[in-house]
């Protein structure tokens, strides 16, 4: 039963995944625009320079900002990661035999 809801959740947080993959792309390469246009604006010595690489920072920001249903679409990643990591734990057996056995083991040692 655990297994089929892990599935089941595995497959919504896909779709909110591929819902959400435009506005992902877009915001990586708004946030790489912005990172660039910070870099050169420090770098800039002249006024001009500064002022230009100032207004492409703008730019990337405000598209980042737009994107913002990507992080709807980041959070569907860390689900999936979650779910990935959760499918092939050994989980607790649910033979009621298997854990009196268990239990009967731990009275013997004691």
């Amino acid at each position: 039963m655990k297994k089929a809801g892990l599935l089941l959740l595995g497959i919504i947080a896909a779709i909110v995944l591929l819902a959400n993959l435009g506005s992902l792309v877009g915001m990586i390469i708004s946030l790489g625009i912005l990172y660039v246009a910070v870099k050169k604006f420090l770098q800039a010595d002249s006024t001009t320079g500064k002022v230009i690489w100032g207004i492409i920072g703008v730019i990337g920001l405000s598209t980042a900002v737009a994107n913002m249903p990507a992080i709807l679409g980041l959070i569907a990643v860390y689900v999936l990661y979650v779910i990935y990591k959760k499918w092939d734990e050994p989980g607790e057996s649910e033979d009621p035999f298997t854990n009196f056995e268990k239990q009967w083991d731990e009275l013997k040692r004691s």
